[in-house]
């Protein structure tokens, strides 16, 4: 059906759409819940000095009642349910849940795709979307808001998985690398739109609803959006698969081809290569010989390291001073030559160098913002946005660094636990924001030093541009490996049999 045609186009470019309320549900917490003055107004006060325990008559009280400045934001999660004080960290624990959420909704709703094609979980997610999102607008309960995130995250998790996996299946080979730097323009694009749609509704109510409608447009992807030809193959449906590679090839200008034909022929080929003794493959592998074991844990602390970096200078921004909506746009926008800069960089430096690269930048420049007066909004601001930068250029060489480091056998599970491991810095991210209420030095601090050690770790990775990929377990072992004697390799056989 051709490579990359005007079928391919047409498709990524309807499952595009998605990325935009991706984007918006994940982030929408720094206008949500953002930082936010308030005055303690009961019990009432005879000092000035703390907004949480006040002096009544010489006795030291618990504030039960604030004063919130509404002058932006008419009204927050914070100053609707009071998370302020004992109760602060509540918010926090919002984007935890929203990330986790993620996370499983990445788990289950690639199962699903796996076995009842991408198609169906990809309108399931939509749906579950829309629902669990308008929810979220109209619940008078703090607890039901979490259980209605969890639901919309989980939603979020199941639309990134399919629609990449989709767009992954109908390009051909060479184009997989320019699709993965492309697709993430998109989430750029929403970062940018959701600071114009918090500014419009500054309501934290009408801002869900502004993020959560515009997907009824998705439900058109019922009519639009095939189902991935590959998984119909892979699972033996045939008629159907010809009917989607047909209609790709005629509007692709692709003719003369027995489709019907060549379809007998890879499924016949494809039954005859599975083996009832194949390995069959598990999470161990990532970990039971000594090369393979070095190379998983470095590439999923980076995967943490991104998750943490991205989302968490995301959030930071709002705190560095200056018009938030501005600034937040700001950080969206530059993410953009970012995509760029990472595509040009993977292929002309490859895929090591890049990360080292990306993860420094990112590293020095959070560490710099320690030194940098409060005052100089500017030069805070530049060097967030350089951060955030670095972190999106590290998102995105560590999403085909991964895709290229583990053997064909387990690269579906490694590339999974990568996923997994980046949602587990994005839901510390909250928390080490919230960090700088105590010091102001320790988000820069950490949010700097740990792409640094990120960045010491991808030495022990070796360099996959134009490298034949590991295919076996074996293979491996032995990929990046220098010289090793072949009492080694015989070692590490044994391993690998075992």
């Amino acid at each position: 059906m051709g490579g990359f045609g005007k079928w391919q186009v047409f498709v990524c470019l309807a499952i595009s759409l998605v990325k935009f309320p991706v984007a918006w549900h994940q982030l929408a917490i720094v206008f949500m819940a953002p930082h936010q003055h308030y005055n303690c107004t009961a019990p009432a006060r005879t000092d000035t000095t703390d907004q949480c325990i006040v002096s009544v008559n010489g006795t030291h009280e618990e504030c039960t009642e604030w004063e919130f400045d509404r002058t932006i934001f008419p009204e927050t999660i914070i100053s609707q349910w009071n998370l302020v004080c004992s109760r602060s960290h509540y918010a926090d624990i919002q984007q935890s849940i929203l990330m986790f959420g993620v996370l499983l909704g990445n788990i289950i709703f690639g199962c699903l795709a796996d076995r009842y094609g991408r198609k169906l979980p990809l309108m399931l997610s939509v749906i579950l979307q829309l629902g669990s999102g308008i929810g979220c607008a109209v619940v008078p309960w703090f607890p039901a808001l979490l259980v209605l995130k969890l639901l919309s995250a989980l939603a979020t998790g199941g639309t990134m998985v399919t629609s990449y996996v989709i767009c992954m299946e109908i390009v051909g080979t060479k184009w997989r690398v320019v699709i993965t730097v492309l697709y993430q323009i998109p989430y750029s694009l929403g970062h940018m739109s959701l600071a114009g749609l918090a500014f419009l509704f500054r309501h934290w109510q009408h801002l869900q609803l502004a993020i959560t409608l515009p997907s009824i447009i998705l439900l058109g992807y019922w009519w639009v959006v095939p189902e991935s030809p590959r998984w119909l193959l892979a699972v033996g449906k045939q008629r159907a698969a010809c009917k989607i590679l047909q209609k790709a090839a005629n509007v692709n200008g692709v003719k003369n081809k027995d489709i019907p034909d060549m379809v007998r022929k890879h499924c016949l080929h494809q039954n005859s290569k599975r083996s009832p003794s194949d390995h069959k493959a598990s999470f161990l592998d990532l970990f039971r010989t000594p090369n393979m074991r070095v190379k998983s844990l470095a590439i999923f602390f980076n995967w943490v390291v991104c998750g943490m970096g991205l989302f968490g200078m995301t959030q930071y921004i709002g705190h560095v001073g200056g018009d938030i909506f501005v600034n937040f746009a700001v950080s969206g926008a530059i993410q953009i030559p970012g995509n760029f800069v990472s595509w040009w960089a993977m292929s002309a430096l490859g895929r090591r160098i890049t990360l080292i690269c990306s993860n420094t930048v990112a590293g020095v420049a959070s560490l710099i913002l320690v030194a940098v007066p409060q005052d100089m909004i500017w030069l805070r601001l530049i060097l967030a946005c350089f951060g955030i930068v670095g972190m999106s250029v590290s998102f995105t060489t560590a999403y085909l660094f991964s895709g290229e480091l583990f053997p064909t056998v387990v690269r579906n599970i490694g590339v999974g636990t990568s996923s997994m491991c980046a949602r587990i810095g994005s839901m510390i991210a909250p928390f080490v924001v919230s960090l700088g209420v105590l010091r102001f030095w320790i988000p820069p601090i950490m949010f700097g030093t740990l792409p640094l050690i990120g960045a010491a770790l991808c030495v022990l990775l070796p360099e996959t541009a134009g490298c034949t990929l590991p295919e076996t377990i074996l293979d491996g072992e032995e990929f990046g490996k220098k010289h090793k004697k072949p009492a080694k390799r015989k070692e590490a056989e044994a391993e690998v049999s075992l």
